[in-house]
């Protein structure tokens, strides 16, 4: 036998005790006669006594069935507010999100508007994880991220936000030193600062806007860092080159503290996407806060085009 209680069984018997027929509890519980009936006798033989006196005229409680009737409706009562409240949760903005995020996107453009997220949907919380290293959405138990890549194929559901890309940077006062590099070749000369989190040693992958060329280059240079703080003062000091993401280049191009190189080069163009581990049964808690930030971010006010006007370059189709 198993120790698992048989709760079909109970509260099928609840229900027609509460209906005092078996027909009755069968149209309340929308299946058929037989199956209400099955499930009684079973538990009346699990449990090892009669539940009901039947005759063809009448149905009624036993000695026995009544001292289990009360418990067995209130395991009936419990799993169907349990089942309410479930229902209600999953369709009102309400609880716990657990959100991951790159730890300098999610500083500089995700936690500012996150107070207006919150005024609109009081009754959710945010537990916001921000790291560059990749999270396991579904091993580290987490509801939802924001990635910023040129993303793999997936078991997982994205949603595109917005397109980003990538720039080689340099400081005025590091061209004015060292000159400015033509070609991806060039950079073997110059220092060039690179992440210590890619699941491969870091490679700037060119490809040359008008004719497709391919270059890749590995970048070498005195420091190697997990993040883009690590490595913004040695190049806005003037003494490397590093490569940014779109939306943390562009706040320095407006000063000239930071310069784009190799402009008729790009790099792979990546996107902002909002990524779960499944669309099916998303509780409203989460789609509420990813409608939020889609229709925050999907302008990309970080990008190149908004901040200097630039037209973004079209991705060649590999054939």
């Amino acid at each position: 036998m198993s120790r698992l209680p048989d709760f079909e069984g109970l509260a099928m018997f609840a229900k027609v005790a509460e209906e005092r027929s078996f027909a009755a509890a069968a149209r309340a519980m929308g299946v058929s006669v037989a199956t209400v009936s099955r499930a009684v006798t079973r538990l009346e033989e699990r449990l090892g006594g009669r539940l009901f006196n039947r005759t063809s005229r009448r149905l009624a409680l036993t000695d026995y069935g009544h001292t289990l009737a009360e418990r067995a409706s209130k395991i009936y009562a419990d799993a169907e507010a349990a089942e309410d409240f479930a229902r209600e949760a999953s369709s009102r903005p309400r609880g716990l999100v657990k959100l991951a995020a790159p730890l300098s996107f999610g500083a500089r453009w995700v936690a500012p508007i996150l107070p207006a997220f919150f005024r609109r949907y009081p009754e959710i919380e945010v537990d916001l994880h921000l790291t560059d290293a990749q999270t396991d959405l579904i091993g580290d138990g987490f509801d939802a991220a924001l990635r910023i890549a040129v993303l793999e194929d997936s078991s997982l559901v994205a949603r595109l936000i917005a397109p980003v890309s990538r720039f080689v940077v340099a400081s005025p006062a590091y061209i004015a030193r060292h000159g400015r590099p033509q070609r991806p070749h060039d950079l073997g000369a110059h220092q060039c600062l690179s992440y210590t989190n890619r699941s491969k040693r870091d490679v700037w992958r060119f490809t040359h806007q008008k004719t497709g060329e391919e270059c890749p280059v590995t970048p070498t240079g005195p420091l190697r860092g997990t993040s883009v703080e690590a490595l913004l003062p040695t190049v806005l000091e003037g003494l490397a080159i590093t490569e940014l993401p779109e939306f943390i280049a562009t706040q320095y191009f407006p000063k000239k503290q930071l310069e784009p190189v190799l402009t008729d080069w790009r790099l792979p163009q990546g996107g902002l996407y909002f990524v779960t581990p499944t669309a099916r049964s998303r509780p409203a808690k989460v789609s509420a806060l990813a409608d939020f930030l889609i229709a925050e971010l999907t302008d990309a006010r970080w990008s190149a085009e908004a901040v200097m006007g630039w037209k973004r370059p079209k991705q060649r189709r590999k054939h």
